[in-house]
């Protein structure tokens, strides 16, 4: 086998949030460096494309012999700015780059050489259909999410946390609203304090516990997962009662980068009682817990009066199921039925 089988360079250019992707074969005797500098785009920029080695990339596919990718990332100048009308302008924004590029493990490559960084080391599996299977950086794994169309069904195509939040693919969340009587509305709330570690929407109070669906799995296991993890409480299928679905989107900018979160979200209950001095907070994920009376969480939502990311039509969503099962829970209404599933546009 030679050389040029199983090794390459990828380098991403960027100049003012515009990219460039530059892919090429190593050949034999010749250095990743030495491979990066030959390339046309690289040489008419040179000197003024500042580049540097970013990491490796260890890409096995089913069937096919490891493939070796040395990565880079070029950065422009000022003195580029003259050459904006013949050459930056025919740049692309990072969505339309993740349009064009059809791998998803060079999707990955992409968004972690969008930014300064220190080397890294990535592997990414990919099955017979090029299908993502894993992704580890640096030795742990990184989150992969099954893709939905927008009717909720799964598309097949497997795609990695960072790369769903930056070009805002469809994806699946359990959420799970941990609730009490109380004589004031009716009901309280618990809602979590999220951590500052967080990647979007650092230090807002959230609903009680959430999370994505990972990938082959289904939103009831995820929310007994996420219960668990976040906050400790090992609950039961039985536990969980299903209000309702939600699409929703969202976009913002955290850490200077985009964020986009588009996703179909299993809106679940949980009634049982809950000793919040008791619970078991992940600390990367939840700063604390506060119980909060449902109509006062309504008024605060709407007003802005307290740093949050919760929606009213999701509040509007526990609000009529809690009525229901309040009302009617003694007459035989199955509360874990919820409204069959239907999406809540």
């Amino acid at each position: 086998m030679e050389m040029t089988e199983k090794l390459s360079i990828l380098c991403v250019l960027n100049q003012r949030g515009k990219y460039r992707i530059i892919k090429e074969a190593v050949k034999e005797g010749e250095s990743p460096e030495e491979c990066l500098l030959r390339t046309d785009k690289i040489r008419e920029n040179n000197p003024a494309l500042s580049w540097k080695a970013r990491g490796i990339l260890t890409l096995v596919r089913e069937g096919k012999f490891t493939e070796y990718v040395f990565l880079f990332s070029a950065h422009g100048s000022d003195s580029m700015e003259k050459e904006k009308s013949a050459n930056i302008v025919s740049w692309e924004n990072a969505g339309e780059v993740l349009n064009k590029v059809a791998g998803e493990e060079e999707k990955i490559c992409f968004r972690l050489l969008m930014d300064d960084g220190p080397f890294f080391s990535l592997k990414v599996i990919l099955d017979r259909r090029n299908i993502l299977q894993l992704a580890s950086l640096n030795g742990k794994s990184l989150e992969l999410f099954d893709i939905l169309r927008e009717d909720g069904s799964v598309s097949g195509i497997v795609r990695e946390r960072g790369v769903a939040h930056l070009d805002g693919s469809l994806h699946p969340t359990s959420h799970i609203w941990i609730v009490r009587r109380n004589q004031k509305s009716g009901w309280d709330l618990l809602l979590q304090k999220r951590s500052l570690m967080k990647d979007s929407n650092p230090g807002c109070y959230d609903i009680s516990s959430a999370g994505h669906v990972a990938a082959g799995d289904a939103y009831l296991p995820a929310a007994l997962r996420e219960l668990e993890e976040e906050l400790g409480i090992r609950a039961e299928e039985k536990d969980l009662h299903l209000a309702g679905m939600r699409k929703a989107y969202f976009e913002d900018v955290f850490y200077g980068k985009p964020f986009q979160d588009y996703e179909i979200s299993a809106v679940y209950i949980y009634a049982r009682p809950v000793d919040e001095e008791k619970l078991i907070l992940q600390e990367s994920e939840v700063e604390a817990v506060k119980w909060m009376d449902f109509k006062e969480c309504c008024r605060e939502v709407k007003e802005g009066s307290m740093k949050n990311c919760i929606y009213m039509d999701e509040l509007e969503i526990v609000g009529k199921y809690l009525d229901i099962w309040n009302t009617e829970e003694d007459e035989g209404y199955d509360p874990k039925r919820g409204n069959g599933g239907k999406i809540c546009r």
